[in-house]
């Protein structure tokens, strides 16, 4: 089986070296980059599975790049390193289309299980239909596709996996804790506000038509269906 290629983009040359000696360690293969335009020259030259990618960098930072990627079509996972203690730079990275961040200073083993969550979940499962549909939301797993009525809806990587699992639940209620440990590959009582900030932003995309297809249960989790 071909080694999943994981491409580093940081401007700090120690640390970059660092996150790429630690995933080359646990058999990945790693591109370097050492700021956000050089990175976005190998998101196109090596095609990478994931993409670690630094905030704070000089020029073009790391939501810019992102930002391109997203309007290019580029759908390759992202996941965000912080130096910022800012829940508004987590909302404005994911918002972009991150699939999940990690705030400095982190253990490398953190940042590899992450990594290892990330590629697990873009993975698809082999027990999916492959295509779901409720109400006029389609999934079709084949293509990689959402639509509601004849409107395509893009969703990242992350934001697909837990529309897919929550409508394979429809009618179920699914708890923070089942959404984290289902969608992320996390423990079921790790922080569940990444579940909520998610949340938020496939509302706006699959719940900007009616009729409205997500729902909190208050205390208890979320649910997908058609309201009577």
């Amino acid at each position: 089986m071909a080694k999943r290629r994981i491409l580093v983009v940081d401007d700090e040359d120690n640390l970059r070296t660092m996150l790429a000696a630690a995933l080359k360690f646990e058999g990945f293969d790693v591109e370097q980059a050492a700021d956000g335009r050089e990175g976005l020259k190998a998101v196109k030259e090596h095609r990478p599975d994931l993409v670690v990618l630094d905030v704070m960098m000089p020029e073009l930072d790391g939501f810019g790049v992102l930002k391109r990627m997203r309007e290019a079509g580029d759908r390759t996972p992202v996941i965000f390193l912080t130096a910022r203690d800012s829940s508004g730079d987590t909302v404005q990275g994911l918002g972009l289309g991150a699939d999940d961040y990690l705030a400095k200073p982190f253990a490398l083993e953190e940042l590899v299980a992450r990594v290892e969550a990330v590629l697990r979940r873009i993975g698809g499962s082999a027990e999916a239909a492959d295509v779901l549909t409720l109400a006029d939301l389609t999934i079709d797993d084949v293509a990689h596709r959402v639509t509601r009525g004849s409107t395509e809806i893009h969703l990242s990587p992350t934001e697909y996996k837990l529309v897919s699992f929550l409508v394979q639940n429809t009618g179920r209620v699914m708890s923070r804790g089942q959404l984290l440990s289902n969608v992320w590959g996390y423990s079921p009582d790790d922080d569940p506000s990444v579940v909520e900030t998610y949340i938020g932003y496939v509302r706006k995309k699959v719940d900007a038509f009616e009729p409205k297809l997500i729902h909190t249960i208050r205390g208890v989790g979320y649910t997908m269906r058609v309201q009577e």
